[in-house]
């Protein structure tokens, strides 16, 4: 699915607007803001995918970058976490979810995120992710658009 299909089905829904939204929907943004107060916004997402690697610790380890690092590119602090888990119990042995859970958790450690719960469905396909909750002052918040010719990428991955 990509991004044009959602914005298909989107169109035309009755969203709600709100003075305190810093960002939402209306750029595609893989994170939404919305400020609290003058001097702390909340920044919200949610990522989850199926393995892109055969190891189950390593994707999760993977899973749970990806996740924070929709706060991070937000200029935000990541907080707590929820996890999402689509499992296929009948035909994966419960240790592939473990050793996915582990790697997770070891991320989120390192991070100094807290897990504070999460949802999981019995799914033809493993997927697993996280629903991220961080905080950002308002005035710093990083959009996704703006880039320009000559401005420098640094990347983190191969």
């Amino acid at each position: 699915m990509g991004p044009g299909d959602l914005a298909e089905a989107l169109r035309g829904l009755p969203f709600m607007s709100d003075p305190n939204l810093i960002m939402g929907l209306e750029h595609s943004e893989d994170a939404g803001v919305y400020k609290l107060t003058e001097e702390l916004a909340m920044v919200q997402t949610v990522d989850f995918f199926t393995p892109v690697v055969d190891d189950p610790y390593q994707f999760g380890q993977i899973a749970v970058a990806n996740s924070l690092s929709d706060v991070y590119a937000k200029g935000g602090r990541p907080l707590t976490a929820l996890n999402i888990v689509c499992f296929p119990i009948r035909d994966m042995d419960v240790s592939v979810l473990r050793e996915t859970l582990r790697g997770g958790l070891d991320k989120m450690h390192e991070a100094e995120v807290v897990l504070v719960g999460g949802h999981s469905v019995e799914d033809k396909e493993f997927k697993y992710g996280l629903s991220v909750t961080g905080v950002v002052h308002p005035s710093r918040v990083i959009p996704n658009t703006g880039c320009r010719e000559g401005d420098k990428l640094i990347l983190t991955k191969p």
